[in-house]
């Protein structure tokens, strides 16, 4: 029975998925007497917190109930006031949560605050995992400070990301590609090299047509700052657009890009190209929580060889390039001995279409 509160919780708190970054995703449910008396989820748009909406929804037949919670409600202050003191008030008797909000600013501080008002807390153990899948992003941001960051590709079966020669059409389905859709629905910022734009001329854009807390940010690594002024990036920037480049760039390119509403930021790197492990860092600063790498060869390696990926989300099409000059997912100089692989961990297939599948799976690093 108690099961079913907190399934209810966690499928409330997927609907905010996309919806409220930099904030977690969170689901609430309040059960009386065998009943559910209120349900709530967060979206950033309306500042409330699941807690509260449930409780709204609950109004009087809150006082006396359990609240299943994905996540630790807040004893802190930020745009809106702590949950915890709204539970008190409320009249909650038990508070059942999915687990810790690893925030410093709660870590255990908001079911502390509940017990010492006389109200019983429990940490659901059994449903931890399935909600630490659903913030994903915000728990790797809160505990490294920095975005997670998905290196993501569509490649053949043996592992090529283009011809040496003609590249028109795809690689892999129209399916394939509305999917990636829905991971740039879940995602903050979005990074390619320069040497996609120049080849593609692509947008970057989040084309699903759902709701999101903030505009995906753009991302271009251009240690030269060669982006054309009449790329469709840059004629479309509009506060969501990031070329990262070295201080070997030509200032009159730099003003140029500034005055059409692009921010330039000069990171430079020991080998001449940008600091892309500074420019995480700033993200992180900035509180986005996750990124998504959708690049060449040389970019993919320069992630993967840096440590700076953390994830792999890669769509395989059922074609076979085969060459020598084809591009592989990962170029650049690579491990010289099987030995020295990068390996992975967690992994898990997806299926695409019958035809296609997809392998996500994290860097051991």
């Amino acid at each position: 029975m108690h099961d079913r509160y907190m399934q209810e919780a966690l499928t409330l708190a997927r609907k905010g998925l996309g919806r409220t970054s930099p904030n977690p995703a969170v689901g609430a449910v309040l059960m009386k007497d065998g009943e559910i008396v209120g349900r709530g989820f967060h979206v950033w748009s309306s500042k409330d917190h699941a807690e509260i909406v449930a409780l709204r929804e609950a109004g009087e037949l809150a006082r006396g109930a359990t609240l299943y919670v994905t996540l630790e409600p807040c004893n802190h202050t930020g745009r809106t006031g702590p949950c915890v003191d709204a539970l008190i008030a409320a009249g909650v008797i038990r508070v059942v949560g999915a687990m810790i909000d690893p925030n410093p600013l709660v870590a255990g501080k908001g079911l502390a605050r509940l017990q010492q008002a006389g109200i019983e807390t429990v940490v659901d153990q059994h449903h931890t995992g399935e909600a630490e899948q659903i913030n994903e992003p915000f728990l790797h941001s809160m505990r490294t400070g920095k975005p997670l960051v998905t290196l993501k590709s569509a490649l053949t079966l043996d592992g090529k990301i283009a011809a040496p020669e003609d590249n028109s059409g795809w690689i892999t389905s129209e399916k394939a590609r509305e999917h990636v859709q829905q991971l740039r629905h879940l995602t903050d910022c979005i990074l390619t090299g320069i040497g996609t734009v120049v080849a593609d001329d692509c947008l970057l854009t989040d084309r699903s047509g759902l709701e999101r807390s903030r505009p995906l940010m753009r991302i271009v690594a251009d240690s030269q700052l060669r982006i054309p002024l009449s790329s469709k990036m840059v004629a479309s920037a509009n506060g969501d657009l990031i070329v990262a480049c070295t201080s070997a760039a030509a200032s009159d390119r730099r003003k140029a890009l500034e005055k059409v509403g692009v921010e330039v930021l000069v990171l430079d790197g020991d080998d001449g190209r940008t600091n892309l492990q500074e420019l995480v860092v700033l993200l992180g600063q900035r509180q986005y929580r996750s990124l998504m790498v959708e690049a060449g060869s040389k970019v993919n390696w320069a992630f993967l060889e840096q440590s700076i990926a953390d994830k792999i989300y890669f769509y395989y099409a059922p074609k076979i390039l085969g060459g020598m000059q084809s591009l592989p997912v990962a170029g650049g100089v690579g491990r010289r001995r099987r030995a020295d692989a990068i390996r992975m961990d967690r992994l898990q297939l997806h299926a695409i279409t019958a035809q296609e599948f997809a392998v996500e799976a994290w860097v051991r690093k």
